[in-house]
């Protein structure tokens, strides 16, 4: 039971009615005094008997007024009030103590962290974030701190307020810290926030099969080496959020990272744009992507599409770094790594002699293939829940959850367009979502359209490439269904074979 008594504000009052609790052998479990001459009593439920006997006590001493029974105590209710407030919050919040361990968090951070409610508890902030509270206090003396962070690929910025209470000189005293995390995207995000230290670039990039964790191995050790690096795979594999990875956990991840479209470059405008124009009486010179970039790094996005002439100028830049702009003598030299990607196959482009067989050796010094999605489906509902996150920010409506039965068939799934099609694929599904659950009755995938409608991701690429990514997907599909070579065979009705070299051609197992 509660009680608030009303009285005057004298010396001892608190004693008496702390004696009248004793005598009656009552616990006292609370109790708060308020400047106005209230003080609220905190006990165990008693009869009622004991009860009236305890009141008419109470009303008899000296300055008391009144007696009453609540239902909560002050702080009961602020508490309960402030608790139901920061549940509330669409940001994920935290309170953490002096040793940097979680006392509080909300809804939302429990759904970021994919925790059950109340498992965050006792959590060391280092652990989950990488702040160190200690280093903290020791640094910044306490001092409100905003950074970076990276959760499960997504970008939030981290705010930490000191909380300070008052001692008995009104001296402030640390006592806490609140944390609040701002879900962010590249473009609002202020340029200082976005430059990240040591393995941050690769924190955005999500996946658990591993297939994904040995290329992410891979490519975290090639970052390191500044040499030109060859990115392989399928149209919208992640090959630049790779690549901006690798530039990031660099030693040019201070410097500049441009993007050059080899695919969109008409040939007459190319050279202007990659190595800068003189200038003249009428136009003013004009730096190139190439002295942009000086120090840092530029990615040529689908080098296969480059024409001879350009490929040419680019072979002459790799030798040595210098360069002239256009309609100038005078060289140019600048220091900087070349990362390419391509959904070709170089070396046939170099036997067909579409590709010069010299430059093909000077960007093929490193190399990193990105495995098709159908080759990593343990990583398809990841990406999925990443992909519903971010769009769930975007359109401003709450983030749905996978059934089961979507879960399973979006890794039946052989998507052509890799992860760039699965993310469209679940944008389109939540223009039109209606319920807190998506099914597979609410994506839908080019199989299930009409034969007449045909993405843009399947599109992409030569006749050639399009009709093996369909080979490859339908393969990998019904491997799953015929798990030997033969009974695939008589499914397909093509001969056994013919089967086995198509597995082989397209490295397809079972595990895929």
């Amino acid at each position: 039971m509660r009680l608030q008594v009303f009285c005057e504000d004298r010396v001892g009052m608190t004693r008496e009615l702390l004696d009248i609790l004793t005598s009656q052998e009552i616990d006292l479990r609370g109790i708060e005094i308020d400047r106005i001459g209230i003080i609220y009593l905190n006990c165990p439920e008693i009869e009622f008997e004991q009860f009236s006997h305890l009141m008419s006590q109470i009303r008899q001493l000296d300055g008391v007024t009144d007696v009453r029974k609540i239902n909560f105590m002050p702080s009961e209710r602020e508490h309960t009030e402030l608790s139901a407030l920061l549940q509330t919050l669409p940001d994920p919040f935290f309170s953490i103590d002096l040793n940097g361990k979680i006392d509080f968090a909300n809804q939302a951070a429990e759904r970021l962290l994919a925790h059950h409610q109340g498992s965050l508890h006792h959590e060391n902030v280092h652990t989950l974030f990488g702040f160190n509270v200690q280093r903290w206090l020791e640094t910044k003396q306490a001092e409100k701190h905003i950074e970076m962070v990276v959760i499960a690929g997504l970008d939030y910025q981290m705010e930490v307020m000191p909380v300070y209470i008052n001692d008995e000189t009104d001296i402030p005293v640390f006592a806490s810290a609140l944390i609040l995390l701002k879900s962010l995207s590249e473009a609002t995000m202020p340029i200082v926030t976005r430059q990240l230290d040591g393995d941050s670039g690769f924190e955005h990039l999500v996946g658990q099969s591993s297939r994904f964790k040995h290329l992410l191995a891979q490519a975290k050790k090639l970052a390191l080496l500044d040499a030109p690096l060859l990115i392989q795979g399928e149209t919208g594999t992640g090959k630049e959020m790779l690549a901006r990875a690798c530039h990031q956990r660099s030693i040019r991840r201070e410097k500049p990272f441009l993007v050059v479209n080899c695919v969109s470059m008409p040939d007459n405008a190319a050279e202007t744009e990659l190595f800068g124009f003189a200038g003249s009486t009428t136009e003013p010179s004009k730096k190139g992507i190439f002295e942009q970039a000086d120090g840092g790094t530029v990615f040529l996005y689908e080098i296969g599409e480059m024409s001879k002439h350009l490929q040419i100028k680019l072979l002459r830049f790799l030798q040595d770094g210098t360069f002239r702009r256009v309609g100038e003598e005078a060289e140019k030299k600048v220091n900087l790594r070349v990362i390419c990607s391509t959904q070709k196959k170089l070396p046939d482009l170099v036997a067909s002699g579409d590709f010069r067989e010299d430059l093909y050796y000077r960007l093929n010094v490193l190399a990193l293939v990105v495995p098709p999605l159908r080759e990593r489906s343990a990583d398809i509902v990841p990406l999925a829940e990443l992909f519903l996150t971010q769009l769930s920010q975007e359109l401003h409506q709450p983030k749905p959850q996978i059934s089961e039965e979507l879960a399973e068939y979006l890794k039946q799934y052989a998507w052509p367009g890799n992860i760039r099609q699965l993310r469209n694929v679940l944008f389109r599904a939540m223009t039109q979502l209606e319920n807190t659950v998506m099914t597979s009755d609410d994506v839908q995938l080019p199989e299930n359209e009409s034969s007449s409608i045909i993405s843009d991701e399947i599109l992409d690429g030569s006749l050639d490439e399009i009709m093996k990514r369909y080979e490859s997907g339908i393969l990998s599909n019904l491997y799953r269904s015929y798990p030997s070579t033969r009974k695939l065979a008589k499914r397909l009705g093509v001969s056994h074979t013919a089967v086995a070299n198509k597995l082989r051609e397209y490295g397809l197992s079972k595990r895929s």
